[in-house]
């Protein structure tokens, strides 16, 4: 694949992920809206790391370390961010036995972490194309 496709490949899934966040809040799943808001934050940094770089990105799931090896600008507050979405990503996944991450996972908080993914996943794409 030509470094264009792998962007578009990336992108292109990173946006089907987000319909799935969605459609998953919309359900009330929400640990696993959260979990899908990772993985849309993942593949972009994934195609910025890929236009910035032209090599594979790595094979992570760690929100700011592809950040960090993508170059990105990102403001201490959306490092942090990436951090507790990337506790999304391992909670959902793994959960403890109290399962205490789906206990914490209601509509009023789910709803915040969204709309914050949201607000990143803008400002990402808009350094896409920078």
């Amino acid at each position: 694949m030509e470094r264009e496709e792998k962007i578009k490949y990336w992108l292109t899934s990173a946006e089907n992920d987000w319909v799935v966040a969605n459609h998953l809040f919309e359900k009330g799943d929400y640990p696993y809206a959260l979990f899908f808001g990772h993985l849309t934050l993942e593949k972009i940094l994934k195609a910025i790391f890929v236009k910035k770089t032209n090599e594979s990105p790595p094979l992570t799931h760690r929100l700011v370390f592809l950040a960090e090896k993508a170059g990105l600008p990102a403001s201490p507050e959306q490092f942090e961010l990436l951090e507790i979405v990337t506790d999304f990503n391992l909670e959902a996944r793994y959960p403890d036995e109290r399962f205490s991450f789906f206990e914490k996972c209601t509509a009023e908080f789910t709803k915040d972490s969204i709309s914050k993914i949201e607000e990143f996943r803008k400002w990402l794409l808009l350094q896409i194309n920078l």
